[in-house]
């Protein structure tokens, strides 16, 4: 009996975890990065976010988009290439959970690096404060940033 319920216990927790959901369907269920999932749905990104990664998205949450002008928001959106090349800035090709962070270089999907530094418990994605961490994903995870990102 004891070994049955074992087997159980282990089957329920293996299909539960293959049920955990994506960067791109975990972004949705936050409520709190809808301009970020049209801009991945608009650059086509919605397949390669959804495939295995693992990935960890610094994530711009809607307050951060809402801080780029309106027109310049709105010529982003249209420019496909522009588009991805500021979103997959936003993306490492790693799972890198917010114990793991140390400040220094990190590579991006993009080809760029990423400067990441910490002071008193801040910790900053280039010019973007991380205002939430640890947003688990079957393939990856996402930490909230309060700026958009921006590739040279």
């Amino acid at each position: 009996m004891k070994k049955t319920l074992i087997a159980l216990a282990l089957t329920i927790g293996s299909a539960t975890a293959s049920f955990a959901a994506d960067i791109v369907d975990t972004a949705v269920k936050a409520g709190n990065f809808k301009t970020l999932v049209v801009a991945i749905q608009t650059a086509g990104l919605v397949d390669t976010l959804k495939g295995p990664g693992p990935f960890t998205v610094f994530a711009p949450t809607d307050a951060a988009f809402a801080k780029i002008p309106k027109e310049k928001l709105d010529a982003l959106l249209k420019d496909k290439a522009a588009l991805t090349k500021v979103l997959t800035y936003h993306v490492v090709p790693a799972k890198v959970m917010s114990a793991d962070v140390k400040p220094g270089m990190v590579k991006t999907v993009e080809g760029q690096d990423l400067t990441i530094t910490t002071s008193g418990g801040t910790v900053m994605v280039n010019n973007a404060k991380v205002v939430g961490v640890d947003v688990m994903a079957s393939n990856g995870v996402i930490h909230a940033i309060d700026t958009v990102l921006m590739p040279k």
